[in-house]
């Protein structure tokens, strides 16, 4: 199906919303990704959605990263990017047969889950970092899979980096670095494999990417007048929101 090039078409209004959105998000307002992916699915389709993204995330990313440099903790990234790789390979091998409705269901209950755990955590104020085995690998699995097929990842990264304790600096920097890779990673499946990135796709991301800025410099404003253990709560919350919204996508 062609894409809608037209400035003033409802697809394109609904895509710039979704792209201010996205720079809010990029710049550290984090658990909205929910929201953005499904406008930009009403927009211009599920899977053609997900090229047109693409480029909006890593200009974010880039940004994120640059703005944020000073605080990324490596030590978590290298601990989540080889799960997080496996879980990308298993998407693009996936993404043509999977149920879609199936993988919502599923996706938001275990967001959902780990949310409520995460509240009672902090009800018990249990401040021990998750001793299992598996917490690590499997919230990776999971990122990496979830942002192939839908660019999703961002609810067990933050799922993740919010059991490790973060402060809110440490949490936006370190995620930055973690999707800038990951991303990067994931273009020449979406060149080659899903065929989702072309030309069209291209001019209608870079007609959005003006949105996705003017969304940074607000979200920077944003994330500076939320202090630390609000912005843990702040995260949460909207986190099991975007759980939630994932049902009616």
């Amino acid at each position: 199906m062609p894409l809608d090039l037209n400035f003033l078409s409802y697809s394109f209004l609904i895509g710039a919303l979704s792209s201010f959105l996205l720079g809010i998000a990029k710049a550290g307002v984090k658990g909205i990704a929910a929201l953005i992916v499904a406008g930009l699915a009403l927009a211009y389709g599920a899977k053609e959605s997900t090229g047109i993204l693409m480029p909006l995330l890593i200009c974010g990313d880039i940004f994120a990263v640059l703005y944020y440099k000073r605080y990324v903790k490596w030590k978590y990234i290298l601990m989540l990017i080889p799960w997080m790789i496996l879980g990308v390979l298993f998407g693009v091998v996936t993404g043509n047969y999977i149920s879609e409705k199936l993988f919502q269901y599923g996706m938001a209950l275990i967001i959902i889950l780990s949310v409520s755990l995460m509240f009672y955590w902090d009800i018990r104020k249990k401040n021990t970092i998750p001793k299992n085995i598996i917490f690590g690998p499997s919230m990776g699995l999971l990122a990496g899979f979830t942002t192939m097929i839908g660019n999703l990842a961002g609810a067990f990264s933050n799922i993740y980096f919010l059991a490790m304790r973060l402060p809110k600096n440490e949490f936006i920097g370190t995620s930055a670095w973690l999707f800038f890779i990951i991303n990067i990673f994931k273009i020449p499946f979406h060149v080659l494999f899903w065929k989702t990135i072309t030309i069209e796709s291209l001019i209608i991301s870079s007609r959005l990417i003006p949105f996705v800025i003017i969304g940074l410099i607000i979200g920077v404003f944003i994330v500076k007048k939320i202090e630390n253990k609000n912005y843990r709560k702040l995260i949460l919350i909207l986190t099991a929101i975007g759980g939630v919204g994932i049902l009616f996508k």
